[in-house]
């Protein structure tokens, strides 16, 4: 294996290889092998970034699963409240995969202002509201505080504020509309405390988020009442099952329903990625492999004349042709090497930099998101190398066709 090995070595640092008819071919294989390396990072961390940061997005306004009345409408406003006194509230014990729940209400209503007015959705939270995934996208103010009495402070959506002319610290008034008809509107007014800005145009331009008691009060609920309640749970990837499991623990008089279920045609529409990952990822690794086989097979028929003398002297086929696939490998990994530098570093910039943008409109995100895992590159190297690898064994058998006699005259 060492003498094997050492001749390999011998023939890619060979100074009469770089004038040799194998040079070019050999430089435009590495960079086969670093291009496609470059590709496969850069698509499966987009496509995987993408979905994570659009699912967190969706989980943000929705939670993973809602629970609510059968009564609620596209809205999510609700005519009959669920009262806040159930097995499974404020823990959900009775399934261990959720990790937490809280009590929502929603109401339609519209923001007045001299020069303009807008249609918007009051969620109403309380002191059980989880804020991380809001907080991440804060861009001005600070986010309301609920725990204490009740107060006009909320959090408007980037998108709200630009079209009505708002900043931190304005004040407006909300109108919302009573049951039953010529019934004079409720109105409320509001302080804006903080301007979130989640890329995701569908819940921007909807939401804007305070305190749930202004709801109780509009609809005359008690204080134990609300609209639905969202469930988030402790491992996304299981959330179909959980969330059957969800809907046997919550009785027979409330309905349960996933975010997948909820938002389907966006969750269909993520699918379609890691079709377009597995897509790139095979076209690649044929690119890679094809460039190879053909600089492995030029190789060999450059060194016709060095297989025939190491069979003279008593080298077996396979001997020889672990030279020539001990020097492929040092090829594959050469392209690896700067296939994974560029690929990594791009995926640096963007995470650090944000240099690509894409329209949320049709995106949901206001940049390509990028999701950085050793273990996807490891993996993704680990599968070029073997199948490179093993097709390379195919072109090598070329070498036991070769005749000693033939190949030492060989010009």
């Amino acid at each position: 294996m060492n003498l094997e090995y050492f001749i390999a070595k011998r023939l890619v640092t060979a100074k009469d290889n770089k004038s040799s008819i194998s040079a070019p071919i050999i430089k435009i294989a590495i960079s086969a092998i670093a291009i496609g390396m470059i590709m496969m990072i850069v698509s499966v961390a987009t496509g995987i970034g993408l979905q994570q940061k659009i699912r967190e997005k969706v989980s943000a306004f929705n939670g993973h699963i809602l629970i609510s009345n059968f009564d609620t409408n596209e809205s999510d406003a609700t005519l009959i409240p669920i009262s806040t006194k159930q097995d499974f509230y404020p823990k959900f014990s009775s399934v261990p995969a959720v990790s937490h729940i809280q009590g929502i209400a929603n109401k339609a209503g519209i923001i007045r202002t001299e020069s303009a007015f807008e249609g918007i959705v009051y969620k109403g939270v309380g002191k059980d509201y989880k804020w991380d995934f809001i907080k991440e996208y804060l861009i001005a103010g600070i986010l309301p505080d609920f725990s204490a009495k009740l107060n006009e402070e909320i959090v408007i959506s980037q998108y709200l504020a630009n079209r009505l002319n708002f900043k931190v610290g304005d004040s407006f008034n909300t109108f919302f509309m009573k049951d039953g008809q010529n019934k004079m509107p409720n109105s409320r007014r509001f302080k804006i405390v903080g301007i979130f800005n989640s890329g995701f145009q569908e819940f921007d331009a909807t939401y804007i988020i305070g305190d749930i008691r202004h709801i109780q009060r509009i609809n005359k609920w008690s204080a134990d009442q609300v609209g639905g309640f969202e469930v988030f749970v402790k491992d996304f990837e299981e959330i179909t099952p959980i969330g059957e499991e969800v809907y046997k623990h919550i009785g027979s008089t409330l309905d349960s329903k996933t975010i997948v279920e909820k938002y389907s045609y966006i969750f269909e529409w993520l699918k379609l990625f890691d079709f377009n990952i597995i897509v790139i990822l095979v076209v690649m690794i044929i690119v890679a492999t094809i460039n190879m086989v053909v600089a492995l097979l030029v190789l060999i028929l450059e060194r016709t004349q060095m297989i025939g003398i190491l069979k003279a002297i008593g080298a077996n086929n396979w001997s020889v042709r672990k030279i020539f696939l001990y020097n492929a490998t040092y090829l594959i990994f050469r392209g690896l090497f700067f296939g994974n530098l560029i690929g990594i570093g791009i995926l640096l910039v963007q995470q650090y930099f944000g240099l690509i943008k894409l329209n949320p409109e049709n995106y949901y995100v206001n940049e390509a998101p990028v999701y950085i895992n050793v273990i996807y590159i490891v993996l993704l190297n680990l599968l070029t190398v073997g199948v490179c690898f093993i097709v390379l064994l195919i072109p090598s058998y070329i070498i036991t066709r070769i005749s000693p006699v033939k190949a030492i005259r060989f010009d």
